[in-house]
């Protein structure tokens, strides 16, 4: 089974990961090449066109107010303070230092943003390092050389090392050292367990976290009810985490954390929990890594898009996909022709709203390339067709492309703009 990130709703996409490339009028629209795009929303497919309206009158709409000098400079401090990875530890701290009663869900999502980091928690469900960072104590052993457990003594917690370094004694003479993110003490059981070995400090101020014995088999134990397996033909083929992403309890739900191929490409069409959002534009963004071919998931969407009731879903993801990953298609022929496919699917199925939004995606892609095609003698074939010029009233565009030849070599695509 392929494991996703813990916490997709933790994920910032830039809209510009690539150097910027300058936009070219409509009036002078180049032709629809690979553009590495970043991550974007359908509002913004609407948002593209707007260019083209010429300037916007702003008459008449209320003022708004300036942000000063000063307030700039404190928004300056603020980044400077939060870039600051030293500072950050403090509020992490700060955090630590307060009794489990009286954290809050903000203290909670701090300590869950530096605890994710440590291999401890590595194998851990966000559910599971949630209630662990809402019970766990914060101490600091000053001096080094300090004994912080004797051998055979009775253990009742569980101990996750932030800072500093330990060492552990074994009786037949052997010992070992663990360092930042590393953990000793119990296992998760309600049995008396006792210390083998002795536990000292190596440097000076060595800082924890512990976690008491019924409490970390309570959380751990009952992580099995947080999940739910789905099962095909006696396999499991989908975990999901119940999550909480509030104290309240109305942002609550299932999260896909594990799947086979297969049914994460099925999930992009079914109904998705209010906790994860995002499940369809986080499936485009990593299914390079566990697919071999986004044609898996065209030829599925091609295929669905024949069931009436899934005819919408399945639009949705198309456009997403385009919008947020055009050249997915354009860098790919297999994937142009599905993408050629799709359109005429929906122009014969009549959805005109649709069909416009792709376009209107695709023109928003599109940016300037030269293509040069050489021909053996004046009178050979050009192996594609033109549309338009001025007597129909619009650009000129490639109208078709014959497969397999010079011109489809080079790059020459139906809907280019020359």
């Amino acid at each position: 089974y392929l494991q996703l990130p813990a916490d997709l709703t933790k994920m910032h996409l830039t809209d510009n990961p690539h150097p910027q490339v300058t936009h070219v009028p409509s009036s002078q629209s180049g032709c629809s090449i690979a553009s590495d795009s970043g991550s974007s929303s359908l509002s913004d497919i609407y948002q593209a066109t707007e260019s083209e309206m010429g300037d916007v009158d702003l008459t008449g709409l209320p003022e708004a107010p300036v942000d000063s000098e000063d307030e700039e400079e404190e928004e300056d401090e603020d980044i400077d303070r939060t870039s600051d990875p030293l500072l950050g530890r403090d509020v992490v701290r700060e955090c630590l230092e307060k009794e489990p009663a009286d954290k809050t869900d903000d203290d909670i999502e701090q300590l869950l943003e530096f605890m994710h980091q440590l291999p401890a928690f590595a194998n851990m469900t966000m559910s599971v390092r949630r209630e662990l960072c809402s019970v766990m104590i914060f101490e600091v052993v000053e001096q080094a050389g300090a004994i912080i457990l004797e051998d055979g003594q009775e253990l009742d917690s569980w101990y996750v090392i932030l800072n500093g370094t330990v060492e552990i004694s074994y009786p037949d003479g052997k010992s070992e050292s663990l360092c930042m993110g590393n953990s000793f003490g119990i296992t998760p059981s309600l049995d008396k367990q006792y210390m083998n070995g002795v536990v000292r400090t190596k440097v000076d101020d060595c800082q924890f976290v512990c976690i008491a014995q019924q409490d970390y088999w309570r959380i751990l134990n009952h992580v099995e009810k947080n999940t739910h397996k789905v099962e095909e033909e006696g396999e499991i083929v989908m975990v999901k985490e119940h999550r909480e992403l509030d104290r309240s309890g109305t942002r609550k739900g299932h999260i896909v954390i594990k799947a086979t191929p297969e049914r994460l490409i099925m999930h992009l069409i079914e109904e998705h929990s209010i906790v994860d959002p995002t499940y369809i534009e986080d499936f485009l963004l990593t299914y390079r890594t566990f697919l071999t071919s986004p044609l898996e998931v065209g030829n599925k969407l091609l295929e669905w898009f024949t069931v009436d009731s899934l005819r919408d879903k399945v639009t949705r993801v198309v456009l997403l996909w385009v919008n947020n990953h055009f050249n997915d298609f354009e860098g790919d022929p297999a994937m142009t022709r599905f993408l050629e496919e799709f359109e005429k699917n929906l122009e014969d199925t009549k959805m005109k709203g649709h069909l416009r939004l792709l376009n209107i995606a695709c023109a928003a892609k599109a940016k300037w390339r030269q293509i040069t095609l050489q021909k053996p003698s004046r009178d050979s074939p050009l192996f594609f067709s033109l549309l338009g010029g001025s007597d129909k009233g619009f650009g000129i565009f490639v109208e078709t492309v014959e497969m397999g030849s010079k011109a489809a070599e080079v790059g020459l695509k139906r809907g280019d703009q020359v």
